[in-house]
């Protein structure tokens, strides 16, 4: 088959591409460019978006001529500005909190770089990356599974990917562990010669991103009162804790952004538990539209395992309602709420409601 991967420079699309060659595949590996010196700052960090992206690029071709296999580039970012930036500075003045790497997966990293491949003349069969996710086929529709490595699963990143999207994708390392991944590359002496993988969506101040100047608002509290200053609500998240900087017997969370009133409202630990949810802009796999009640598991946020007992009903205008009777903390407008039952992922939403 002919192959197309996407190659960031990092040891998981390395030995990706290097299972996929020595299964005797043809393959091409691709890297989108997404940084452009001028607009932003940027800083030191390792990053996903940052003045080292032309550093990752050199890598990644070094890394496909070791492989011994050809490398392209094709520049994204306009499209990365548009999609992802602005969506991040948008949500955030709105005074919710999104998700860059979920709109980087679906629109560009799966959809909007191999579409460029393929217009450029790049004749391929599949394409694949190195993330950690399986998928499958229930007899009707293409699915999305969770990787055997429940720690390293991505599943929760790539839950807005379309069927056509699934039907190219496929994904090396999903039935493989981080540790055997790594084990192939010290086998093939590429794992010192890769870079360390990117924890960071912004490589200089995400503050810079959002492009407001300081604007003095008010600490409250759930009844209004005053309980401190700060510098501009977009520089909160809901559910965090430190970084307010106000004194009180326990210690205080986010609860809500009011963006109309420049506020930030805080409370105890007991406060920022929620029971409900409800989750707009759906994107199923598993079956085309959810037709009643159905317990399954779910995740708010990308860290940690899916909460199981969970029970998702459709509501009016193709939204979601999802009930959670143990309460989930920290759920965050803007955020995604992805439901699982086992290993398949269901589908998902943006939160736009809790209570």
């Amino acid at each position: 088959m002919k192959i197309l991967i996407g190659m960031s420079g990092g040891v998981d699309s390395s030995v990706a591409a290097l299972l996929l060659k020595n299964e005797g595949h043809d393959i091409t590996g691709v890297t989108m460019k997404i940084w452009r010196e001028g607009k932003y700052a940027g800083g030191q960090r390792d990053s996903c978006f940052g003045p080292n992206d032309d550093d990752n690029i050199a890598e990644a071709a070094r890394l496909c001529e070791f492989i011994g296999i050809p490398h392209s580039v094709f520049d994204c970012f306009e499209e990365y500005d548009k999609f992802v930036i602005e969506n991040f500075r948008n949500e955030h003045l709105a005074g919710r909190t999104p998700n860059p790497c979920v709109q980087c997966n679906a629109i560009l990293k799966c959809g909007l770089l191999p579409d460029k491949a393929e217009e450029e003349g790049v004749d391929f069969d599949f394409f694949a990356t190195g993330h950690y996710a399986r998928k499958g086929h229930n007899g009707k529709r293409h699915t999305l599974l969770r990787a055997v490595d429940a720690d390293k699963d991505q599943s929760y990143f790539l839950y807005r990917l379309s069927q056509r999207q699934l039907a190219r994708h496929l994904f090396p390392l999903g039935e493989m562990t981080k540790e055997q991944v790594r084990e192939i590359a010290r086998e093939y002496n590429i794992l010192d010669a890769v870079r360390a993988e990117s924890q960071d969506f912004y490589s200089g101040d995400r503050n810079e991103l959002i492009g407001e100047p300081d604007r003095p608002g008010n600490f409250v509290d759930s009844q209004g009162n005053v309980l401190g200053k700060h510098s501009g609500f977009w520089k909160y998240t809901v559910g965090q804790r430190k970084g307010i900087g106000i004194a009180m017997p326990e210690p205080l969370y986010v609860k809500e952004l009011n963006a109309c009133r420049n506020e930030v409202v805080v409370g105890y630990a007991d406060e920022v538990i929620f029971h409900k949810l409800i989750a707009d802009d759906i994107n199923w796999i598993a079956f085309e539209n959810l037709e009643e009640k159905m317990e399954v598991r779910i995740k708010v946020r990308s860290a940690g395992e899916p909460r199981p007992g969970a029970v998702i009903m459709p509501v009016s205008g193709g939204r979601v309602e999802a009930a959670f009777e143990d309460g989930i903390a920290g759920v965050a407008p803007g955020q995604s709420a992805v439901f699982y039952q086992g290993d398949t992922v269901l589908g998902g939403g943006i939160i736009t409601e809790r209570s």
